[in-house]
């Protein structure tokens, strides 16, 4: 077979997601009909500053080894392994990415700043009282309102925050730590479900792919990390419950209930991340977990909404103050499309090569096909929705994870080569622009 041949169509398609993106920089830099983009830098929530940290020389170390060392030893090593080296390795470059920003601007001070979560913590007393009076201060211009990121999500997002300061680990070192470490092993849940889904041999090309993921830039730092941890843990549990790959296939269903009754408290969008989950047990051809997941989603609510909060007065009391805000002045023609260029820069080009392999006709039926599949379903109906004007790089992590694994389909033979690009994209967006997360 003819290699260069071979990998023509997928660099091609490389170079138009490229040229994607590229798109809508430019028609972002020069204006959209007159309109407000409220970005300094569109697609991106972020502005160019070249720079370099601490984090660099380990960033190099990390990507080198990766793209060196990953493929064979996923292919090596006892499946055991597999994951906790997976999750390992992702420690690392989200730490090391993150740290390019320097200690106190892209680790410390990242969730303690004016619109984040660690804000409020002294403004919280009594939970009970935090959640019935929660609604009120999420409309714009309310007595006390809460700062953009607390009023646009449920407020289990901030009781994260504040469970940990209760707990003696405050302050913005802890909550980073905890929402990385969350996040890594994140890369673990999802090498579990394809597993048990489309087989150990993808599974094992894909490890690689998670660890060096461009996702990692915005994984370290910021809530969504967390929420894109439980998402992946849920769906794991869901993926193994339904394959009865566990002795307790009623347990595992019921704790992937329960995380998928966290997202609902965690993220208004999470309540999409049920296109995957029913996506897992379409694969399974195994309906019999459902009673149990449901039941484990039922205790959230009602201990939500018996404290006072009602999800759907807060959701659409935030839809307000969204349209109040940049969510009114974004122009939907513009970031419905490029929403999606900016995944780009998120996934990275052997994922985006990986999907058009995916939509080819001999595979598109296949079990990673249709997971991928879902977890892209999930992110245009986020995107149409127009609840989602930009950020969407990290709004979106929890479904973007799930693009990653397509890059196992890419020949084993060009997995260095592509690698290195996930690792050059990633390392390149954290140190010319300032993200912020």
């Amino acid at each position: 077979m003819n290699v260069r041949k071979s990998s023509t169509p997928d660099l091609v398609t490389a170079a138009l997601a490229a040229l994607f993106f590229a798109a809508a920089a430019v028609v972002g830099a020069v204006g959209y009909g007159g309109e407000r983009l409220v970005l300094a830098w569109p697609p991106l929530f972020a502005r160019w500053e070249p720079h370099t940290g601490p984090g660099t020389p380990a960033a190099l170390v990390v990507a080198g080894l990766t793209v060196l060392y990953g493929p064979p030893l996923a292919r090596r090593l006892p499946w055991r392994w597999v994951p906790v080296a997976a999750a390992g390795g992702s420690l690392a470059w989200i730490w090391s990415l993150a740290l390019i920003d320097g200690w106190r601007p892209g680790i410390y001070g990242t969730l303690a700043y004016g619109h984040e979560y660690l804000t409020v913590m002294d403004r919280i007393g009594g939970i009970h009282d935090f959640l019935s009076t929660f609604t009120d201060h999420i409309p714009d211009g309310a007595p006390g309102q809460w700062p953009a990121h607390v009023a646009g999500h449920p407020p289990g997002a901030t009781l994260t925050f504040v469970v940990l300061d209760r707990i003696g680990l405050a302050g913005g070192g802890w909550a980073t730590a905890f929402c990385v470490t969350a996040a890594a092993g994140g890369a673990a849940a999802v090498l579990i479900t394809v597993r048990a889904l489309a087989g150990e041999e993808l599974a094992r090309r894909a490890a690689p792919f998670m660890v060096v993921a461009p996702a990692a830039v915005w994984l370290g730092v910021s809530a969504d990390a967390w929420f894109t941890a439980g998402a992946a843990r849920a769906v794991a549990l869901l993926a193994l419950a339904a394959t009865r790959s566990v002795r307790a296939p009623r347990a595992a269903a019921f704790g992937s209930g329960l995380l998928f009754g966290l997202l609902l408290y965690l993220s208004y969008g999470l309540v999409l991340m049920g296109v995957v989950g029913l996506a897992v047990l379409y694969l399974a051809r195994e309906w019999r977990p459902l009673p149990w997941l449901l039941l484990g989603v039922v205790p959230w609510a009602v201990a939500f909404t018996a404290a006072g909060f009602w999800w759907f007065d807060g959701y659409f009391t935030l839809v307000d103050r969204y349209y109040a805000g940049a969510g009114g002045h974004r122009p939907y023609a513009y970031f419905v499309w490029a929403n999606l260029a900016v995944q780009v820069a998120s996934v990275g080009l052997a994922a985006v090569a990986g999907l058009r392999r995916a939509a080819l006709r001999r595979s598109w039926r296949g079990p990673l096909t249709v997971l991928v599949g879902s977890a892209l379903c999930a992110m245009l109906l986020a995107d149409v929705s127009g609840m989602s004007k930009a950020e969407t790089e990290r709004i979106w992590l929890p479904f973007a994870v799930w693009l990653l694994p397509a890059a196992a389909l890419l020949p084993y033979r060009h997995a260095r080569w592509w690698l290195a690009a996930q690792a050059v994209l990633a390392f390149c967006v954290n140190s010319l622009w300032l993200t912020r997360w």
